[in-house]
């Protein structure tokens, strides 16, 4: 459904702004800003928080395997599906709470209690206020460009303003801030963010053209916030709509494609790992030798698996998936894989006697 047949949005300006970048890099303090700069212009405003939307338990570790951290990933996209979900049934019915299905992975009230601010109390009708500006802040890290090509799909059906805020900030500042937080997050999961973390990248994707870039280390000045507003304004001026050739439908063949290939080989690694700490048990290395591998293999695959992503969307020519032999690129990533593996495991049980 286009956005002319989309409930009350058909005159209604309105944008899907999202705000990526490694935790406590700003993106919430910069949202709170955003906020206020908006309802200053008479824009109806909301920032939708993955973190508090999604539930908890959804970012844990599902068990362990040979001292093998195991993270369950469909879960987690399910949820985050979810999220894009709630905010396209609030664009096909934008004057009333949401009325989740049970189906539904998110927090409901998190949910309502986002939409709250959009919605105008005692609007009977398309009034003015109605068609007032319709901003939605999407706070979440957004680390692969699979993940903010979705929102940028969700924008173009509808037809909405597209845009994205890359808040760049350095490591150190991060892991300072996060360990301040009440809650804080391991530092370990920034580290690893560290690694898979791909930013806008308009001369490669040029769905990611209207992107801007913040540097976060230092306080957010007046001029960076005028380049947000601008930025947003123009989105909101400029809707996308559905393309008239193939090239995007290309592009997420292309990302589909990339996940796959990944996908099988983050499986194929892992029972490759398994295979090195049963070699290790038999050869009776020490409990802390142990450790040492299983962290050493984890963070290998970890790097490897980014570097095989990377390399493979800047490379790849094909159309669709079906256009290589996956399994074939797959068995080749895994040999390559299989090589440092050995390598590490050799080094273990060396150190071990």
């Amino acid at each position: 459904m286009a956005a002319e047949e989309a409930g009350g949005l058909s005159r209604t300006p309105a944008c899907l702004c999202v705000l990526c970048g490694l935790p406590a890099a700003g993106k919430s303090f910069l949202a709170g800003r955003v906020l206020r700069s908006a309802a200053q212009r008479g824009w109806r405003a909301s920032v939708v928080p993955y973190d508090d939307l999604i539930p908890e338990q959804a970012f844990q570790t599902r068990g362990e395997e040979d001292g093998v951290k195991l993270q369950e990933h469909t879960e987690w996209k399910l949820h985050r599906q979810a999220v894009l979900q709630c905010i396209e049934q609030f664009l096909e019915k934008p004057g009333v709470l949401a009325e989740l299905p049970s189906s539904c992975q998110i927090n409901r009230a998190a949910w309502n209690q986002c939409i709250l601010p959009l919605i105008q109390p005692g609007a009977e009708d398309c009034s003015q206020a109605d068609r007032a500006p319709l901003l939605f802040l999407l706070d979440d890290n957004f680390y692969y460009p699979s993940m903010r090509y979705e929102v940028y799909q969700l924008a173009r059906k509808y037809s909405l303003g597209f845009c994205q805020v890359y808040l760049q900030c350095d490591v150190e500042s991060c892991i300072s801030r996060n360990q301040s937080r009440s809650k804080p997050i391991p530092t370990e999961v920034i580290l690893d963010m560290v690694k898979r973390l791909e930013s806008p990248n308009p001369q490669r994707n040029s769905w990611e053209t209207n992107s801007i870039s913040l540097n976060t280390t230092d306080d957010l000045s007046e001029c960076d916030m005028q380049m947000v507003m601008e930025l947003i304004s123009s989105a909101l001026s400029n809707p996308l709509s559905p393309a008239e050739d193939n090239t995007e439908q290309k592009e997420a063949d292309r990302l589909k494609c990339a996940s796959s290939v990944v996908h099988q080989t983050d499986q194929a690694c892992r029972r490759r790992i398994s295979e090195a700490m049963r070699t290790a048990r038999e050869n009776q290395v020490a409990p802390e030798h142990m450790r040492s591998l299983a962290a050493q293999l984890n963070e290998s695959k970890a790097t490897f698996l980014h570097n095989l992503r990377r390399q493979f969307l800047e490379e790849a020519s094909f159309t669709k998936e079906e256009d290589i032999d996956v399994g074939r690129v797959v068995e080749r990533a895994v040999d390559v894989f299989d090589h440092e593996k050995k390598e590490i495991l050799l080094r273990i049980i060396n150190e071990n006697k």
